[in-house]
């Protein structure tokens, strides 16, 4: 095994140009995995369009699942859990590799390192070209936090775990105490109704789910949304859910300015809006600060999220994929060869997510 067969983004919009890349031996604490399978998020399609700037050439993709096949010379390896690791585990890995010792490592900001390592965003350079998810292996360098995994967790369910799922949970920590609360979010794609999920799971009273397709406000019902509204619908209907008193938490996850405008005057004194889907630059909103003053109100934003949140959305996932029909959101798996055929649909069907594959071989 000298080389895999990866799909290399380029900087021209819409296009991927399949390549045959060196595979690195590991060294020291690094390890090789052999790609099962990648679920394409919705930044990774705002890049092909050129709507997202990434450094380029490079493979893209940070969803993903792989078996360990080679391990480097250092000690023995552990995941978060402190379970040992070995070659043919199933794992998934953080987005970031942190170093540890920089600034915002010591100040609990592992996912913003100054030397972080970004997989599915990273240039391609000699011994490094493997570190995207689009691809046959992916290099584990030294800082990567790493989740063993159950044989028995379907691959559509653990592969959006290294990005939406760990994402909302921190974003779930960020809101605080959730049982027994009135809990509001905008937007039903995958991290919208992974949070419905958590929420209803975490024992929360009301969970208010506001997204404009029809569809998605049905799935979020399944996902455990207990009123699903339009926009349209938001101010009334909200209101006659929880009364005036108004939502403990709000979190938003749509990236959509309006969806901030209305979530403002929703919340109660002293409540908690968490704000995660505005990761592209948008036009500036006012903000009344007298009223963040005189209601107390904690705005927090949420980008990425910290190994403990990788590990929180494993387990939450073994406990939970048997009841909550999280494999159902992975609509179609493409081999690694039609990958352009994978983002055209992720693009324009109504699918949660399209899965990638190194093969055809059926996804488990």
């Amino acid at each position: 095994m000298t080389h895999s067969l990866a799909a290399v983004f380029e900087g021209h919009a819409g296009k991927f140009v399949l390549r045959e890349l060196p595979v690195p031996q590991p060294r020291g604490a690094e390890l090789l995995v052999r790609v099962l399978g990648c679920t394409i998020c919705g930044s990774d399609v705002h890049t092909l369009e050129g709507r997202r700037s990434v450094p380029v050439p490079t493979v893209l993709g940070h969803e993903f699942v792989g078996e360990i096949v080679e391990l480097g010379e250092a000690v023995v390896p552990r995941d978060l859990a402190g379970r040992e690791l070995r070659r043919g585990d199933r794992v998934t890995w953080a987005i970031v590799a942190h170093c540890g010792d920089c600034a915002m490592c010591q100040r609990g900001l592992p996912q913003k390192c100054l030397h972080a390592l970004k997989y599915g965003h990273e240039p391609l350079r000699p011994g490094r070209e493997l570190l995207g998810g689009l691809a046959t292996h992916c290099l584990l360098v030294a800082g990567t936090s790493i989740v063993r995994l159950p044989e028995d967790l379907p691959l559509a369910v653990a592969c959006p775990a290294s990005c939406a799922t760990a994402t909302v949970s921190a974003a779930m920590e960020a809101a605080g105490e959730i049982r027994g609360r009135n809990v509001c979010l905008f937007g039903a794609g995958m991290l919208g109704l992974t949070a419905c999920a958590m929420a209803s799971s975490f024992g929360a009273a009301t969970v208010v789910c506001v997204d404009p397709v029809a569809s998605r406000r049905a799935l979020a019902r399944c996902f455990g949304a207990t009123h699903v509204l339009s926009p349209e619908e938001i101010t009334d209907a909200a209101r006659a859910a929880v009364g005036t008193l108004g939502f403990d938490i709000v979190l938003e996850f749509s990236g959509n300015p309006a969806a901030f405008h209305a979530a403002w005057p929703l919340l109660r004194i002293g409540g908690i809006l968490v704000l995660v889907g505005s990761v592209f630059p948008s036009a500036p909103i006012p903000v009344a600060l007298e009223q963040i003053v005189r209601r107390h109100l904690t705005i927090q934003g949420i980008h990425n999220y910290a190994p403990r949140h990788l590990l929180a959305a494993v387990e939450f996932l073994v406990a939970h994929h048997r009841r909550i029909a999280f494999a159902d959101l992975v609509a179609q798996w493409h081999p690694l060869t039609s990958v352009s055929d994978a983002f055209v649909n992720s693009a324009r069907s109504a699918a949660i997510r399209i899965g990638v594959i190194p093969d055809k071989t059926p996804a488990k």
